[in-house]
């Protein structure tokens, strides 16, 4: 792999070294930022003078006089009060993508990080025995692009899906099925996710209305939950019968979203069973949890219900059976302890932000949270409707998942026909493409908000080719690739030597930015800011197309050359960054 200094580094050592030598004993941080009046500007200079009793614009005449120029950069002048601003040389800029475009691994010369650590990412939770719907879309996007995310800057990542496969419900549908024998005969035979989940979904209806209607039935399924927890061999085998069904389901769901589930990774509520009871027993040993009114609470000051009263976490219910907390509570010291991660990431909707708070300072104060493993909750908002409500059916029921997913595809597949005699798509070709871009869609529509925000679900204006859609970028890249084959016998190649014009230099500039990007967004927990990136590259692509033509016969042969080769490294970085976000790019489009 190679490893490539972005140019704002290299910029940033020039200035710090001129600075230590401007003020030997100074913190020679020249605050670089990218600017609209220059290649960049450094901001540190008045800081540092205000430290210094200086004057601002002395100080950073002095400091102008030691910077080096030349190889990096072109030119540096005063500006204002104090600012610096700096002009980098075309060379630097083509040698730097040179570097990048010639890295041989798909990594475009980014970086590992420093001190990469193990991070568990909690996401994509469906419940066995229920359909997924629009609300369960978010988690699971957001958190595989996480996964793709920190997983390119090196980090070890845990995929962990807490699916709900255990409680009272489990209790109910069991004995129903154990009175009505039969209803999954079916298991072993070759059905689809959405039969398997309809079965289960029938079930379910037929043993709620019978739980809630007949005091005697609920009586034997609440003996059956009891069964359950003991373990006893009969009630096992139809509740994993339950949770094999419904895995045909969430796998063709996550097949539609493109999106890699393994079944190691799905470890659900009743993947804790066993360290339920030792987690009760340590957190009421260590005095960090109570007996209070018969169950085991942990209290904080701070979280009070509308009566003014403490609002406690409840670990253990005055029945004996556990609740929630008790779950996450053992997940976490499943995860510090067994799994050895350094940060555990749930992606979460925020609605459960109060539980997380308490499950987390809950763990803190049993010492299996510290400053040496810290855990996140990405607490994420709600999708909405056109109305600006939360998106239902005109029923007013939650928008079936595999539903929106398959009218995303329609959608998008039209759009994609409408298109398709221009460019010569097979009709294989209109159908992969349209699922490429309909999900695709789905996702960045998604990813393009940033997490903590709701954001409108509006299909037309997700397949729209104009506009921060995922289709714009697709074709962004499906376009270059198209000047690629049109290229003949004209390869990409960097021309270090040529002076760029304007729009060269702002695309190249902005290749430039993708390894602070990503790390930014790995770092932050913040796959919209890739997202940003990525549309801006695009349209960047887009006035270079209007200003710098790249096969025209007047332009000499090394500027072809060298153009292609800009477009090409803008193809690769829109594929991989992309690809970051689990979103396909087709050839053609």
């Amino acid at each position: 792999m190679t490893s490539v200094t972005s140019l704002t580094d290299q910029v940033h050592q020039h200035l710090a070294t001129a600075l230590t030598a401007t003020l030997p004993e100074a913190d020679a941080d020249p605050l670089l930022r990218r600017s609209d009046r220059a290649d960049f500007q450094a901001n540190g200079i008045l800081a540092l003078a205000k430290k210094a009793k200086a004057n601002p614009r002395d100080l950073a005449t002095q400091v102008v006089a030691n910077v080096v120029t030349g190889d990096v950069i072109k030119d540096i002048e005063v500006s204002g009060p104090g600012f610096l601003n700096v002009t980098i040389t075309d060379r630097a800029i083509t040698r730097n993508l040179a570097e990048r475009y010639a890295d041989d691994t798909d990594r475009l010369g980014v970086p590992l990080a420093e001190h990469p650590g193990t991070t568990v990412i909690d996401y994509a939770q469906p419940n066995v025995a229920k359909e997924m719907h629009v609300g369960h879309l978010r988690s699971a996007v957001i958190g595989d692009a996480l996964v793709q995310l920190l997983e390119f800057t090196g980090e070890s990542v845990v995929r962990r899906h807490h699916i709900g496969d255990w409680g009272t419900q489990f209790g109910m549908l069991i004995q129903y099925l154990d009175e009505h024998p039969g209803e999954l005969d079916h298991a072993d035979a070759e059905i689809s996710g959405e039969e398997a989940m309809s079965n289960l979904d029938r079930l379910y209806k037929a043993a709620r209305k019978l739980f809630d209607s007949d005091e005697e039935f609920k009586t034997r399924a609440r003996r059956r939950v009891v069964d359950l927890q003991a373990g006893e061999p009969q009630t096992l085998a139809a509740w994993q019968k339950f949770v094999d069904e419904s895995k045909i389901y969430f796998f063709s769901v996550f097949e539609k979203l493109d999106m890699e589930i393994r079944d190691a990774d799905i470890v659900g509520e009743s993947g804790y069973n066993d360290m339920l009871d030792e987690t009760c027993r340590l957190l009421e040993e260590s005095g960090v949890a109570t007996i209070s009114n018969g169950a085991l609470c942990v209290f904080f000051d701070e979280i009070k219900g509308p009566d003014g009263n403490p609002t406690p976490l409840i670990v253990r219910k005055s029945d004996g059976g556990y609740g929630y907390a008790a779950t996450d509570l053992s997940a976490i010291r499943d995860r510090v302890f067994n799994l050895k991660a350094t940060n555990l990431l749930y992606v979460v909707d925020v609605r459960q932000s109060l539980h997380f708070k308490m499950v987390f300072e809950t763990a803190k104060r049993a010492g299996w949270l510290n400053d040496d493993v810290t855990a996140y909750q990405l607490a994420f908002g709600t999708i909405l409707g056109k109305d600006g409500k939360p998106f239902k059916t005109r029923e007013g029921v939650s928008v079936k998942l595999e539903d929106l997913l398959d009218e995303a595809v329609q959608r998008a597949t039209a759009v994609v026909r409408d298109k398709a005699g221009k460019v010569g798509l097979t009709e294989q070709e209109i159908v992969d493409n349209g699922r490429d871009v309909g999900i695709g869609a789905v996702k960045y529509a998604d990813l393009s908000t940033s997490a903590v925000r709701d954001y409108k679900f509006d299909l037309d204006q997700m397949v729209s080719l104009s506009g921060d859609t995922s289709v714009y970028l697709q074709y962004a890249y499906a376009r270059i690739q198209s000047i690629l084959r049109k290229a003949g016998e004209a390869r990409p190649s960097a021309r270090p030597e040529l002076e760029l014009a304007p729009a060269e230099r702002a695309l190249g500039l902005h290749l430039d930015q993708f390894s602070e990007v990503v790390a930014e967004a790995a770092k932050e927990y913040a796959p919209h800011k890739l997202t940003a990136y990525l549309y801006q590259l695009a349209s960047t692509l887009t006035t270079f197309y209007d200003q710098c033509h790249v096969l025209s016969p007047d332009n000499a042969p090394e500027v072809v050359e060298n153009r292609l080769f800009l477009v090409d490294l803008t193809a690769r970085t829109l594929q991989r960054g992309m690809a970051l976000l689990g979103i396909r790019t087709p050839d053609k489009l």
